[in-house]
């Protein structure tokens, strides 16, 4: 991937469950991050007594964080509605040159921010609570 404008990279949130997707927000500042967890299966018979690990098991998980200011009051009353309610919605990532990350997230963290001389922004964590898909760009 070459060089990209870091404000291409779109958050995005299913506004009504059937994959209409609008873009949240301004967001400044954003990060995705894959993780998996791994299952240690080493025993006394493990060659050289080095780890051996399960295929094709543990947890995996996607987390996405963004900072920056609501697109609208539409934007701001979506997000806060999730959070309060616990729901767990669609969204999407879309990286530039790279493709989209979609699926189901749950907020864990929402934080409001603002200085006298400047403009309220706020910051966002989602966590994923299911299958999360990737789709090259084209």
């Amino acid at each position: 991937m070459v060089a990209q404008k870091g404000k291409d990279l779109l958050l995005k949130i299913d506004t009504n469950g059937l994959g209409s997707f609008v873009t949240v927000a301004g967001l400044r500042s954003k990060r995705i991050a894959f993780n998996s967890e791994t299952v240690d299966i080493t025993d006394a018979e493990s060659a050289g007594r080095w780890r051996e690990l399960l295929a094709g098991s543990g947890v995996q998980r996607a987390a996405v964080s963004g900072s920056g200011i609501f697109k609208d009051q539409q934007s701001d009353a979506r997000i806060r509605t999730c959070f309060f309610g616990s729901e767990i919605v669609r969204w999407q990532l879309a990286v530039p040159d790279f493709g989209v990350v979609d699926g189901p997230f749950q907020i864990t963290a929402l934080e409001y921010t603002g200085n006298h001389d400047g403009e309220v922004t706020f910051e966002v964590a989602l966590e994923s609570a299911g299958v999360v898909g990737f789709t090259v760009a084209p």
